[in-house]
């Protein structure tokens, strides 16, 4: 079975080696995994993939080879395979008719079935449709599907369903001191300008000066203050969860604007505003700031730019209590239509293809709260979005 994991990687184009597979038998030898397939798939990542370019390769193959393993029978036996890996590998992969089976409660019921489960649940759960556990339909636990479900005990997102995540997950800062592959979107950017002269005069005015000089016989230097961009700029992001996949562009966004703007301030959240905003995502629970006192502290001529695909549970929107990493007392909708009544030069970037905005609900609502100012974090979406914050 792994002879035939490492022969498949290296059809794959992915470049692994005899060594790289031998430290991979030692470490499962050494019990590494704890028997469990996913640290068993961490584990064996770790030591056969060098190149995060092949990330993907390597998700894709090792799908394809540990789908369906409980049907080798005696070759597993052999290849003395964990049975809890055999069981959570294949209760992972349902079938499209199996995965339809599957019904939605609805999020009254939801909770309300979560409250009696942890009330009758005694003992770990493996597998089936009921009880909180791993792999299976249950709507509670981790590894398994559900269409809206709560999200316990696992590591990141596999099928983007859960409508509320019981995990304490850390999102890292993005980075502001990216250099940009092309200059193109410090171009689009730039749109938004409106410039003046403030401050102490330290500029050489050249004109004034020639004419002053032929006026009085002697030089007259004259100064003025410096001309910059007067426009003020928030910029809120979302980040953590599918905002992973779209971190490259939304660093070089943050990278060229803070280089762009001198009146200039970020804050982050994750897939919508709620009561509390945050500046460093290592210290989002420790530090945080009220979005209340942003929104006294920071005056309406400040033009504010939302960062996010917008793509979550419509809970998260519409309900008290939707947030997937705590119970907000007011609906997301609610902080929302606050940020954009004080700031109502706002317009909202969001990665997702715009083709593809149709197929989630959710995009749907925050276009509609933001009145239709929803723009692709394309090149072409920024210059439209800033055309939109000068009107």
């Amino acid at each position: 079975m792994f002879l035939d994991f490492f022969t498949a990687l290296r059809a794959a184009s992915i470049p692994v080696t005899l060594r790289e597979y031998l430290t991979l038998l030692g470490a499962l030898e050494a019990d590494l995994a704890n028997k469990k397939v996913e640290d068993f798939y961490y584990l064996a990542r770790t030591c056969l993939v060098k190149d995060e370019r092949n990330l993907d390769k390597f998700d894709r193959v090792f799908a394809a080879v540990f789908k369906g393993v409980e049907t080798l029978g005696p070759a597993l036996e052999k290849a003395d395979i964990p049975e809890e890996w055999l069981r959570r590998l294949a209760e992972r992969y349902l079938t499209e008719e199996e995965k339809r089976q599957v019904e939605a409660m609805g999020w009254d019921k939801l909770f309300e079935t979560l409250r009696q489960r942890l009330a009758e649940q005694k003992e770990r759960h493996q597998g089936g449709n009921k009880w909180i556990g791993t792999a299976g339909t249950s709507p509670y636990g981790a590894y398994g599907y559900n269409p809206e479900g709560i999200r316990i005990g696992q590591e990141g997102n596999r099928n983007f369903r859960a409508v509320k995540v019981w995990d304490r997950r850390e999102f890292r800062d993005l980075d502001d001191t990216v250099e940009l592959g092309t200059r193109n979107i410090k171009v689009a950017l730039r749109r938004l300008r409106r410039f003046a002269r403030t401050g102490a005069p330290e500029v050489l005015d050249l004109e004034d000066t020639i004419r002053a000089t032929a006026h009085k016989g002697y030089l007259d230097v004259k100064l003025v203050p410096e001309r910059r961009n007067a426009v003020k700029v928030l910029l809120f992001l979302d980040v953590g969860g599918s905002m992973d996949w779209h971190i490259e562009k939304a660093e070089e966004l943050f990278s060229a604007a803070r280089a762009e703007f001198k009146h200039f301030d970020h804050f982050y959240f994750h897939n919508c505003p709620y009561e509390r905003l945050w500046k460093e995502n290592r210290r989002r629970f420790e530090e945080t700031l009220p979005t209340l006192d942003v929104i006294r502290t920071f005056p309406s001529d400040y033009r504010a730019v939302f960062v996010g695909d917008a793509s979550m549970s419509p809970y998260e929107i519409a309900m008290p209590g939707g947030s997937v990493e705590h119970w907000n007392e007011e609906p997301g909708a609610v902080w929302l239509q606050r940020l954009f009544t004080q700031f109502p030069k706002s317009v909202w970037l969001n990665p997702v293809p715009e083709e593809r905005w149709g197929y989630t609900r959710s995009i749907g609502m925050v276009r509609e709260l933001i009145g239709g100012r929803m723009f692709p974090l394309t090149l072409d979406g920024i210059e439209r979005a800033m055309r939109a914050l000068l009107r």
